[in-house]
Parts: C-alpha cells; sequence; structure tokens
C-alpha cells in the first residue's frame, strides 16, 4: 500500500460463496467469513499469491455479515438477520468462538476497528 500500482492477482477464494464476503485481517494474514448460506471462514496469508486455505467455521452460516480485527482477534458480527458474535484468533486456524451478541439483528455488516501498536 506505500506506492501506487494497478491490482494483480492475489489468489482465489474456495467454493462458489464469494458475495457478501465480510474480511478482517493482522500484518500477515487475512481472513474471509464466506457469503451465501455458508458457515465456512478461509485465510490468506498476504506476503503471497497464494489461493485461500480453510480456517474453520463461524458458530452460524449467514451472509453480509461484519468483520473487524486489531493485531490478534477478528470478530464477525451480525448477518442474515441475527444478532450473533464470533471471534477467532487470526494466526491461527479453528472454528470460531461466541463473543455476545449485537443489541438487535442485523441483516447488513458494518464494522470498524482500531488497534494500538
Amino acid at each position: 500500500m506505500a506506492t501506487t500500482s494497478n491490482a494483480t492477482s492475489f489468489g482465489n477464494l474456495l467454493g462458489s460463496n464469494t458475495s457478501y464476503v465480510a474480511g478482517a485481517a493482522d500484518s500477515t494474514r487475512a481472513i474471509w467469513k464466506m457469503g451465501g448460506s455458508s458457515n465456512e471462514i478461509q485465510y490468506n496469508t498476504i506476503a503471497s499469491a497464494g489461493n485461500a486455505t480453510d480456517f474453520g467455521d463461524a458458530s452460524v452460516a449467514r451472509s453480509g455479515c461484519g468483520a473487524c480485527s486489531d493485531y490478534t482477534y477478528a470478530v464477525i458480527s451480525g448477518g442474515g438477520a441475527n444478532n450473533t458474535l464470533d471471534r477467532v484468533v487470526i494466526q491461527t486456524t479453528g472454528n470460531a468462538t461466541d463473543f455476545g451478541d449485537l443489541t438487535a439483528n442485523s441483516d447488513n455488516g458494518c464494522s470498524t476497528s482500531g488497534a494500538a501498536a
């Protein structure tokens, strides 16, 4: 991101549930909560141009969710008319764990994040 240039191929996500995908990252890994009726989470190593790899599963299948992260955790929020918050440790693989609930159901995700170095 330090220079301006044209986009290049980064690799592909697995499968066809690539609409309404939510993403979050730390400095070395990007995670993707897949859309459609999927509960699948995938990841890419940012420094490589390889395809995505299976990370684990969200607690419920939903699309249109949001995702945000700090240097350690990613939180996947709402989507699919539910109020679920899931959390994963970005540098490990595995299923998401319950992180609480939103105050209302959410059809379309919206997220923000920030972290102090």
